[in-house]
């Protein structure tokens, strides 16, 4: 098998719930989650990736900005 890369496009909505979802995972004991070492690795990469590209992770009104992130990402019933 190649190491060719594989591209994920998420919009800026997606990037920052997910990477508040992946930060609360990794604070966890990720072996009662993640029952195979070789995914920390991908795991690890995806939420650095994540951290570098989202300036919204410093902002003082975060936490508005996940919500309001969230609230959109939501299915409307």
């Amino acid at each position: 098998m190649s190491d060719s890369q594989v591209t994920i496009k998420l919009t800026s909505d997606e990037a920052l719930v997910l990477s508040h979802w992946l930060e609360k995972l990794q604070m966890t004991d990720l072996s009662r989650v993640v029952d195979d070492l070789a995914v920390w690795a991908p795991i690890h990469r995806i939420a650095g990736t994540l951290d570098k590209a989202l300036p919204e992770l410093f902002a003082p009104d975060y936490d508005q900005r996940l919500e309001a992130a969230r609230q959109r990402l939501r299915p409307e019933d």
